[in-house]
């Protein structure tokens, strides 16, 4: 099941409901393991899905299953991402400042270039290398999902995307453990730590948990520097597209609108708080909207797993491992030697 296809225009909802039943249903239940496996290993409900999923694919590949599940990972996925435009304020990104902001862009685009490069050395595809790339430079899991949408299919493409999910999920882990005391060897004060774990760590909740185990303010700074990376995913998927199928087809790039979504969602959640007529009702607007994208990318993920063959997975080598590390170096090297520099 190619992650990025839709289901065809015919299909109607007797059809989806089956897949999307078994998607829903195993989201909800590893959103109540989560608790339980927390004690032992710290893993999110997104991969938690994910590993459930990828085990249950034998009873997911049935004709009556697979078009609910394409539906989930295509049309719920990209409802999902563009809502978490309501988790970004302009106000907050402004007040990052002009060269923290140039230092995390920069090394977002390295690091994105450096997937492609470092894939393309091991012999992977340009598109492996765009996946772990762009979900290393933007938020991990929801940018890799995001990328899947738009790139083109081709074989592995789900095996690649799960995998690239996984990685990015185990590294951010590690790297909420040792990156803030690697930011006091390097002599940095609280802030500046912030403003590396939230420039280099790949997904939120990480970030969160990193930022705000060495301080308030430290937290603060990391969570504002993720959220100005969050922003980015518009211009990212947007450049993504483009390339892809003007190389792939050689036509005119379509434009992704989930994008475009989350753009203005953004530029509503800056300015509807700041309106006394508007400030209450934009609240629960944006507290369901929460609701529906965090579950919204948990049954993406479940049906993304529920699609993916164990052995697709186990195919992949150390090739694929290297890439995703490389990319994570590569972010963590420019922004700390950014904020060295004291740029």
């Amino acid at each position: 099941m190619a992650a990025g296809s839709d289901t065809g225009a015919g299909t109607n909802i007797s059809t989806l409901a089956p897949g999307i039943a078994l998607a829903v249903a195993l989201a909800i239940g590893a959103s109540l393991l989560e608790p339980y496996v927390g004690r032992l290993l710290p893993l999110p409900a997104l991969v938690i899905a994910l590993i459930i999923g990828i085990w249950m694919h034998p009873l997911a590949v049935r004709p009556s299953i697979t078009p609910g599940l394409r539906f989930c990972v295509s049309k719920v996925l990209r409802v999902a991402v563009a809502l978490l435009g309501l988790r970004v304020s302009l106000g907050d990104i402004a007040a990052l400042g002009i060269t923290t902001a140039l230092v995390v862009v920069f090394a977002m685009v390295a690091t994105i270039f450096a997937g492609v490069l470092l894939a393309r050395f091991f012999g992977l595809s340009s598109a492996y290398g765009t996946l772990a790339g762009t979900a290393t430079a933007v938020c991990g899991a929801s940018a890799a999902l995001a990328t899947s949408s738009v790139l083109p299919p081709y074989p592995g493409k789900d095996a690649d995307t799960v995998f690239v999910i996984v990685a990015v999920n185990l590294l951010s882990t590690v790297a909420m453990l040792v990156y803030p005391p690697l930011g006091h060897v390097l002599g940095f004060n609280d802030q500046t730590i912030g403003v590396m774990i939230g420039g280099s760590i790949h997904d939120v909740a990480q970030v969160v948990g990193a930022g705000f185990a060495v301080s308030e303010s430290a937290g603060a700074a990391a969570v504002i520097v993720k959220l100005f990376r969050v922003l980015l995913l518009l211009p990212v998927i947007l450049v993504i597209g483009f390339v892809f199928t003007k190389h792939a087809r050689g036509d005119k790039a379509p434009l992704p609108i989930f994008a475009f979504a989350f753009l203005g969602l953004c530029i509503l959640n800056s300015i509807a708080p700041s309106i006394p007529a508007l400030a209450a009702p934009f609240a629960a607007f944006k507290a369901a909207a929460g609701f529906v994208s965090t579950w919204g990318l948990l049954v993406a993920i479940a049906a993304l797993g529920l699609g993916t063959s164990l052995t697709a997975i186990t195919q992949l080598g150390w090739r694929h491992v290297a890439t995703v590390f490389g990319a994570t170096l590569v972010i963590l090297g420019v922004v700390a030697g950014g904020l060295v520099l004291g740029l």
